[in-house]
C-alpha cells in the first residue's frame, strides 16, 4: 500500500513506516502531523486517483536537518567587487504512521 501525497508543494510517494525528508514543517520532534492532499492511493492492486479522495496520511516529526550549503558568488571584473553569500535549506524528517 502506498500513496502519492503533496507536502509543502512537493509530491512524495509514501508508504507506512517510511522515513523521509521534506521541506521545513513547523513543529517539534514527536509532534503528529496529518496530510490530507492525497493525489493517488494504491491498495493491493486497486488504484484510486483524484483530488477528492477522503484519505489522509498521518506522520510523526522525527527531527530537523540542514541541507548542503549552496554558494552564490557575485563578481564584477576590473571593479574589485566580490560578494560571497551562502545558505543551507532546512528539512524536517518525518516517519509515516498510517494511511487512512
Amino acid at each position: 500500500m502506498f500513496a502519492i501525497v503533496r507536502i509543502a508543494g512537493q509530491k512524495f510517494r509514501v508508504s507506512v513506516g517510511q522515513n523521509l525528508y521534506v521541506p521545513h514543517l513547523s513543529g517539534n520532534a514527536g509532534d503528529k502531523v496529518s496530510f490530507s492532499d492525497v493525489l493517488l492511493l494504491e491498495d493491493g492492486g486497486k488504484t484510486t486517483v483524484g483530488p477528492d479522495l477522503k484519505v489522509s496520511v498521518n506522520a510523526e516529526i522525527v527531527g530537523e536537518r540542514k541541507g548542503d550549503k549552496v554558494i552564490a558568488f557575485k563578481m564584477k571584473r576590473r571593479k574589485g567587487f566580490r560578494k560571497k553569500i551562502g545558505h543551507r535549506k532546512l528539512y524536517t524528517q518525518i516517519r509515516i504512521g498510517s494511511i487512512a
